[in-house]
């Protein structure tokens, strides 16, 4: 059973308390999303790094449970 956009979003959330998580399901299908993470954790970190610290979120169910995530990382700006 794939991941719903809520469960992505909480488990970002809970490794990340002050991101912002916009997620957008891209097929319709439930299992192919897009994820905009803003975060003030991702400062001073290149963008590889940024999307570790997701990847890490999800404990393990990118590739699996997980189908498919195409993922934008960025620091707030104000």
């Amino acid at each position: 059973m794939p991941m719903s956009g809520e469960e992505i979003e909480g488990m970002i959330k809970a490794a990340m308390p002050d991101a912002e998580v916009e997620m957008t399901d891209l097929a319709g299908d439930g299992d192919h999303w897009a994820a905009k993470v803003t975060a003030p954790d991702f400062a001073g970190k290149s963008r590889v790094q940024q999307h570790k610290m997701v990847y890490d979120a999800l404990d393990g169910r990118m590739g699996g449970v997980l189908h498919a995530l195409q993922l934008t990382t960025a620091v707030p700006t104000s």
